[in-house]
């Protein structure tokens, strides 16, 4: 056996032992070994392999499946550019923390500014944003290598997972491989490579767990719970304030329907609030955040993560002591909830706007035990502002950077990984990014998986925005709404996905999720922005009148 193969057939079989059960591939030379050290523990049922053809898309895949399953999941990509394209999967891996494993084939160092092909500096590449970075060792023919590799390979996949009480996250394992790049015919090694007899890791990693005092805030004041993704379910938050979460927050379900239509209304402003993992949706929360009179504490992340302080008033971060504020300031949250939900209600019922009605409509519409993957333009605002908050229902979005790259992917992967019916809502400018995500081999694993598209042929969040006012009418549509002409049914057909045009009820047009599919839902753009400042106004004038 010659060394590359033995040390990525090591590799493989270690973080398969360190419990990994998903891995994403993409062809190359350099990483030829990896290659058949996947396929081979694949065959064997060890693990289910997924092989795409472009990294960008590979990396987002892996994401995805990591960021459902909660496991560890690797990437093997070769050298050069092929792994400078996972950098924007690592990125939203840190930020969220995903525990995404970047394992890169390498030249051996002294090929490194010779002018060889595909060889650029790996170590390194990706700054930061990885909890760790290693690059082992060119293997040779010499023993006692087993214990290195292994060891390697566990202290890689404990880091990524936080079990030592850091947050989860990527990680890169850079791997130089010399040729012989693919298996020879005498599989003969100088000592055995099969591990420990008993199937453990190498190194069995023992999990941190920190004790968080709890934060010294005056559980009887008038308190609101702000509540971003990130941070856990924390059950001591249910049932005492009011609480506003976002949709990919763990605490959705339990949130206030409205609550976002509600937090500049002078009558319910609070005295102090807590903050919950990263809340970044809403402007009127990083204004609420910013009031000097409003008192303002962090829950501590149980993963060992950083708190959310943006304009820098967190008195304290700690573990939330039960909530018990007054009965009439829960009451007064209750009853404007209310009213701003019939006045939601009755203005979406009239058609617009159309992607606060889908919004709406499509959580209403999905199956118990569902998953939805939303994008992270208008698609999780739009869920946010609109629908009634499910509790049987996992909502997942890339909100560590909020980037739209890589959404199909993600969802993808997500869908691999859930149990149950999957979907996800997307803008068409986001299913156009990563329409490689689409691509899916015919000996692949593939998703039950319904993309609800709303297409409006460009960018709407930007009609919401500073640059969406009439002022920059003459400039607007070119550089901000860029506008296209994709047909989606055409683009469908080519992946091999099922088309359909929204024309009756949402749930009829839903069905169950059954193969890749697109459900398109066309839309207008250009009253958009109209439509969002009379449904604001609608609501506050209902709330006003409820008193």
């Amino acid at each position: 056996m010659n060394p590359s193969t033995a040390q990525a057939t090591v590799v493989i079989d270690e973080l398969v032992r360190a419990g990994v059960t998903d891995a994403v591939l993409c062809p190359g030379s350099r990483n030829a070994p990896l290659a058949f050290a996947l396929h081979a523990a694949d065959a064997a049922g060890r693990l289910r392999l997924h092989v795409r053809i472009d990294e960008r898309s590979a990396g987002f895949l892996a994401l995805g499946l990591a960021l459902r399953s909660g496991r560890p999941v690797p990437v093997a990509t070769t050298s050069g550019t092929a792994v400078a394209n996972l950098h924007p999967a690592v990125l939203e891996a840190s930020h969220s923390g995903v525990p995404l494993v970047v394992l890169s084939a390498d030249r051996p160092p002294e090929l490194i500014g010779t002018g060889a092909s595909q060889t650029v500096e790996q170590p390194g590449i990706f700054g930061t944003a990885v909890r760790l970075a290693v690059t082992t060792a060119v293997a040779t023919n010499a023993a006692g290598q087993q214990a290195r590799w292994r060891s390697t390979v566990d202290r890689v996949v404990a880091t990524a997972t936080g079990v030592r009480g850091g947050l989860p996250g990527p990680v890169q394992l850079n791997l130089p491989f010399a040729e012989p790049l693919v298996p020879d015919a005498d599989q003969a090694w100088s000592e055995p490579l099969d591990g420990r007899a008993d199937g453990r890791p190498w190194t069995a990693v023992g999990r941190v767990r920190a004790e968080v005092p709890p934060l010294p805030l005056d559980p009887a004041a008038p308190t609101l719970v702000v509540a971003g993704g990130g941070a856990g379910e924390h059950p001591a938050l249910l049932g005492g304030a009011p609480l506003v979460a976002e949709p990919s927050s763990p605490l959705w379900g339990h949130a206030l329907r409205a609550a976002p239509w509600l937090l500049e209304e002078s009558a319910l402003k609070p005295a102090q609030v807590v903050v919950v993992g990263r809340p970044t949706l809403h402007r009127p929360v990083q204004r609420l955040l910013a009031d000097p009179d409003v008192a303002v504490y962090a829950a501590a992340d149980p993963r060992g993560g950083q708190w959310t302080d943006v304009p820098a008033t967190v008195r304290a971060v700690g573990s939330v002591p039960p909530l018990a504020p007054p009965g009439d300031w829960a009451d007064r949250w209750k009853a404007a909830d209310g009213a701003a939900s019939a006045a939601l209600d009755a203005a979406l019922d009239k058609g617009t706007p159309r992607g606060l009605r889908l919004a709406r409509d499509l959580i209403a519409a999905l199956p118990a035990g569902a998953q939805l993957v939303l994008g992270s333009s208008n698609p999780v605002r739009d869920v946010a502002l609109a629908a009634v908050p499910r509790a049987d229902v996992t909502v997942l979005s890339n909100r560590g950077v909020a980037g739209i790259d890589g959404t199909v992917s993600t969802a993808v992967g997500a869908a691999l990984a859930h149990p149950g019916p999957a979907y996800a809502l997307l803008g068409d400018l986001t299913l156009l990014h990563d329409t490689t995500g689409l691509l899916i081999g015919p000996d692949e694993p593939r998703p039950d998986l319904t993309f609800v598209v709303l297409n409006d042929s460009g960018g709407g969040i930007f009609s919401l925005l500073e640059q969406g006012a009439p002022a920059h009418a003459a400039s607007f549509e070119r550089v901000f709404g860029t506008p296209h002409t994709t047909d989606l049914r055409a683009l469908a057909a080519a992946f091999g996905a099922a088309h359909v045009l929204a024309d009756g009820p949402l749930a009829q047009d839903l069905g169950p999720a059954q193969g890749l599919r697109l459900l398109e839902v066309r839309a207008e753009r250009g009253t958009l922005r109209q439509g969002h400042a009379a449904l604001r106004a609608a609501v506050r004038a209902a709330v006003a009148a409820a008193g």
